[in-house]
């Protein structure tokens, strides 16, 4: 297709930057994050609550319902809503926080994103919103009283939309231009009988006044019925025109310090609108017409089976010629074509349109959920000069004060994750790079930024620690999208972009090595690498016995992180030779990492009875030598070093004579090392070489195991742990104290990271996805006469891409109907599997039960879940793609 019959294409080539200034960047949760924690004991959840939302004005960010903004989040649009029933004004998603979820926190909410362009040219999202009154306080208590082997209490078990009796509330947003948004806002009354509405589209401005002297303050005013300017030093005029001239309510957006502090400060507080709409206090709000928020109020009783229209839009003064509202509608039908139009090229090659409807929603999910992130922990940690100082007994991420962002980055989920964290943002850059390479390749970038990267070269992890370690995976993505867009360009890749990045992670790599190799043997430990509760400590914490842990799965991550940067120097090195010396010093590396992790027994990390990797525990004896023990817990730790493999091409090989010739003396020099490394010197499939952990025994040793159905296997992808230690728990005691972990296929039973996720026994799109493409790298070189059994037992042997080709198919099947015409992703959930309003609404979950695939833990995690949507784009031929996942 021309770009003349796809604009959205045109307009990513041409503008996308300046289209990009304005998009869907409020977080659906700002209450209980870091950034906005000043309490002494650093209690982010209690210091402010969702209660106090509605009345606190936030000091690093907005959050709303459908949210838009500029770049900034200077000036916020969203959506509220009021059923009459409700105690408070429907602003902002409810959730449990940590402490009161019986998983961790939660959103107890219903809602969706259906569609969006990644200029945001078009965004489409889908709230349901109860006609009874909101069951808060039943949420609260239930979720409370619940334990540990419970499952969650969601909103729909409240009841509330037994009946139909909701309203689906849709909210568009279609660009006439840069700075013209047109929203719509579609009430669907689902019930059996007419039902009333309130309906209030708000503007306001984020506080940036209230913690600086020097900040000028922006300003809201009402100019004409429906029409409100919106004045600010930095972003200039703007005006917001509501059709129907509906009335309008102003306050400004500022902390109402009596209720929540006591006193007797006078002002229109943040929470006055709902004050008016809800209490009925008019005096609340701004008789003057001005403020800082306004809100359009639109009230209506909406018939059953009918619907309800609300229309704003929000441009510059004189954008546009005639009435606000004349080309609405046909401008919102264009962009929707256009849309159309944008996806109906990436998806010419799925042919089942349930396929092409989860990768929509999952691409609709990660562009929504690009917000605006903004701390800087200098300032967060000596606190404003308008505001009394913090007065903190402990101080988190206080060795941060660099770090300064006010960016748009990729979040996990907005409410459950409302805050970047460095290996899931590497794993969200693979899809999005399919919609928009030049954001991925931006947020990858950006976070080997100076201003975001550590002095000493750490990656910043999230907000609640930035100093944790997250799995080295940055090279990887970055290798990953420099392929992707050098394809889409016709084999010419983004050099620059590679080059930048690279310089950057040479330090992040010294950082790995100087401090995460504690006997300096190449064996590496890490702490939790993003894998929670997988072992039997906190492995984030001092070891309850003392002593230190041997990690193979963080001695496997530094085996990979060493041929990721390897072959970045190799691409370097073609128009460079300087990067041949750098990717012999990462041959060496792995070389060195590959020694450590072949070894068997004390001073290894294989254990050859159970031909399996497994993390091994160092206790300290009082003669100062130290006792080493197995940690025989089966698990994706022992999988991990699958991931370490690389194929070298004959041709890239004789274009780079120096680094050649140091490889093959190397080799021959250390002929210990050389045999420690999978078949190098044994030409493959088209005189190809391979570098991997794993000679062929050990690669067959893991790949049985991983392709066992009674462990590993599942029918909707690799499981966390192995299923034996359902029967068999691992047990370990020290000191009088037992430790048991147990497979757990869905929700934790432990309290280790605060028990909202579990690596126990669910399936993790992340490391799944790694999996297939180890296994499709291991094909490159093995080729098709290379053969494995799979399922293991089942006679039925394969190659190694039809293996990987299988795994993609168990994981897409956990959101496609089945020959049931049920998804695998909402389990026992009757209204999502069977009510023709919710079952083509698809939820990408943050992990899934390693039993029967149903979603757990965060339910809008399209962060690494959107992976999904890569594995869904064609690559295999159609006959492999559709087979059947279990064995016959």
């Amino acid at each position: 297709m021309s770009t003349e019959l796809d604009p959205e294409r045109e307009r990513l080539r041409c503008a996308g930057k300046a289209w990009k200034t304005w998009g869907p960047y409020l977080t659906e949760r700002q209450w209980g994050t870091v950034r906005e924690d000043y309490s002494p004991g650093g209690d982010a959840w209690e210091y402010l609550s969702h209660d106090q939302a509605r009345s606190r004005a936030y000091r690093w960010g907005e959050d709303g319902i459908g949210g838009f903004s500029d770049d900034q989040s200077r000036l916020c649009l969203a959506v509220a809503l009021w059923n009459g029933r409700d105690p408070i004004l429907k602003e902002r998603l409810f959730g449990v926080t940590n402490g009161e979820g019986n998983h961790g926190e939660d959103v107890k909410e219903a809602y969706y994103y259906l569609d969006a362009t990644p200029t945001h040219s078009y965004l489409r999202m889908l709230y349901k919103y109860p006609q009874a009154e909101f069951p808060y306080s039943e949420l609260l208590q239930t979720n409370r009283s619940r334990t540990k082997t419970q499952r969650e209490f969601e909103l729909a078990d409240t009841g509330v939309f037994e009946g139909d009796r909701y309203f689906d509330v849709e909210i568009e947003y279609a660009r006439a231009g840069i700075d013209d948004a047109l929203l719509t806002i579609t009430v669907h009354n689902r019930g059996p009988e007419a039902a009333d509405i309130h309906v209030l589209p708000q503007l306001w401005f984020r506080n940036t006044w209230s913690w600086s002297e020097a900040s000028p303050r922006p300003l809201l005013q009402r100019t004409a019925p429906g029409r409100i300017s919106a004045s600010h030093h930095e972003l200039g005029e703007m005006v917001f025109e509501l059709e129907g001239a509906p009335p309008t309510l102003f306050c400004d957006n500022e902390t109402n310090t009596p209720r929540l502090f006591g006193g007797n400060a006078e002002g229109f507080f943040k929470d006055a609108i709902g004050e008016h709409v809800v209490a009925g206090d008019t005096a609340a709000t701004n008789p003057s017409a001005t403020g800082t928020k306004v809100a359009g109020w639109f009230r209506q009783s909406v018939p059953a089976g009918g619907t309800f229209r609300v229309r704003a839009r929000l441009r510059r003064p004189g954008e546009g010629a005639g009435s606000a509202f004349a080309q609405h509608d046909a401008i919102l039908a264009q962009r929707r074509a256009e849309t159309d139009a944008f996806y109906a090229v990436l998806q010419k090659d799925v042919a089942d349109p349930d396929a092409r409807l989860v990768q929509r929603q999952a691409f609709a999910g990660m562009i929504w959920t690009k917000q605006f992130y903004m701390l800087d922990v200098f300032d967060w940690v000596q606190g404003d000069e308008a505001q009394p100082p913090p007065q903190r007994s402990r101080v988190r991420n206080e060795d941060w004060q660099h770090l300064t962002n006010a960016d748009i980055i990729s979040m996990p989920d907005a409410w459950e994750y409302p805050w970047y964290a460095a290996w899931e943002l590497a794993f969200h850059c693979i899809p999005l790079a399919l919609i928009d390479v030049e954001f991925a390749k931006g947020q990858l970038e950006l976070l080997t930024s100076d201003w975001y990267m550590h002095p000493n070269g750490q990656l910043p992890a999230y907000e609640w620690a930035f100093d944790d370690a997250n799995p080295p995976v940055h090279a990887w993505a970055t290798w990953r999208v420099y392929q992707i867009d050098r394809k889409r360009n016709g084999g010419k890749g983004d050099r620059k972009f590679l080059e930048r990045v690279f310089h950057k992670l040479l330090l992040n790599f010294g950082w790995w090595i100087n401090r995460k190799d504690h006997d300096d043997n190449n064996v590496f430990q890490g702490g939790f690498l993003g894998l929670d509760n997988i072992g039997v400590f906190d492995r984030s914490k001092d070891l309850p016995t003392g002593g230190h842990i041997d990690q193979a799965d963080g001695t496997a991550w530094m085996a990979m992180y060493s041929l990721n940067l390897m072959r970045i120097a190799l691409e370097l090195a073609l128009e460079n030779e300087v990067y041949e010396d750098m990717a012999s010093k990462f041959f060496e590396h792995f070389l060195y990492i590959a020694k450590a992790m072949a070894k068997v027994g004390e001073t290894g990390l294989w254990d050859e009875d159970d031909e399996f990797y497994y993390d091994w525990l160092h206790l300290p004896n009082d003669d100062g030598s130290h006792e080493k023990i197995p940690l025989r817990v089966r698990s994706m730790v022992g999988l991990i070093p699958l991931f370490a493999v690389e194929v070298l091409e004959p041709k890239l090989l004789d274009r780079l004579p120096r680094f050649k010739r140091r490889l093959e003396w190397f080799l021959e020099y250390r002929p210990d090392l050389a045999k420690l490394i999978s078949h190098f010197h044994v030409p493959g499939k088209g005189q190809r070489r391979l570098l991997s952990l794993l000679r062929g025994h050990r690669m067959k040793c893991l790949i049985r195991r991983m392709a066992d159905e009674s462990e590993f296997l599942s029918p909707y992808g690799v499981r966390a742990m192995s299923r034996v230690h359902l029967e068999a728990p691992f047990r370990f005691e020290h000191g009088g104290v037992e430790q048991v972990v147990r497979y757990t296929p869905a929700e934790s039973d432990s309290y280790l990271f605060g028990g909202n996720s579990n690596w126990r026994g669910p399936v993790w799109m992340p490391v799944n996805y790694l999996l297939i493409e180890s296994l499709q790298r291991f094909h490159h070189y093995y080729g098709d006469d290379f053969l494995v059994e799979f399922p293991t037992g089942s006679g039925n042997k394969i190659t190694l891409e039809a293996i990987a080709a299988d795994l993609s198919v168990r994981l897409t099947r956990l959101f496609l109907r089945d020959d049931d015409d049920r998804r695998p992703v909402f389990g026992d959930d009757a209204k999502h599997q069977t009510d023709p309003h919710f079952r083509d609404l698809v939820l990408f979950y943050e992990y899934f039960d390693g039993d029967n695939g149903r979603g757990v833990g965060a339910s809008h995690q399209t962060g690494w879940t959107g992976l999904v949507a890569k594995l869904i784009q064609p690559r295999l031929p159609a006959t492999i793609r559709s087979s059947s996942p279990r064995s016959e």
